[in-house]
């Protein structure tokens, strides 16, 4: 019985760690939302600076706010490019806390099939013992049941 108890004990650790690994994957993936919609902003907010820009082309502008511009809008493309590398990251955390929650729920699926079987053997094992003691007394009450008609005639 104690073999079984360490089981459940087991079992009920392997069930923490997989809901532990279950809560770090979906804080990876609410990470990583949070930062495809910042991306999703920052190349918004580039398009529509672009937008802007190209409807005043026609009008003149002074090549220090034409210098300014395209200084900005490299800016805004290399924040771009640093956000699209934090998603990359991401995507690989994202990957990795996949590839726990799935150990983790191996793990955990085969302690349960270890303990069934466990639990099956014990119960088979309590079932041939209940059985081999019907049998002796079985074989008692035969015994003596024999023995009593032998006994009266002498």
């Amino acid at each position: 019985m104690s073999s079984l108890k360490a089981f459940e004990v087991a079992v009920e650790l392997a069930e923490r760690r997989r809901d532990a690994a279950r809560q770090a994957l979906k804080n990876v993936q609410d990470a990583r939302h949070a930062a495809q919609a910042q991306l999703e902003q920052l190349t918004g907010y580039a398009a529509e600076t672009q937008g802007r820009w190209g409807m005043k082309a026609d009008s003149a502008m002074q090549p220090e706010v034409m210098y300014h511009h395209y200084q900005f809008m490299g800016r805004l493309d290399h924040a771009i490019g640093l956000q699209t590398g934090v998603v990359s990251g991401q995507d690989v955390r994202v990957d990795k806390a996949r590839q726990a929650l799935l150990e983790a729920e191996l793990r955990m699926a085969s302690l349960r099939k270890v303990l069934e079987r466990r639990r099956a053997e014990v119960a088979l094992q309590q079932q041939r013992r209940e059985q081999k003691q019907t049998d002796e007394r079985a074989a008692l009450r035969a015994g003596r049941g024999a023995r009593s008609p032998q006994d009266q005639e002498y």
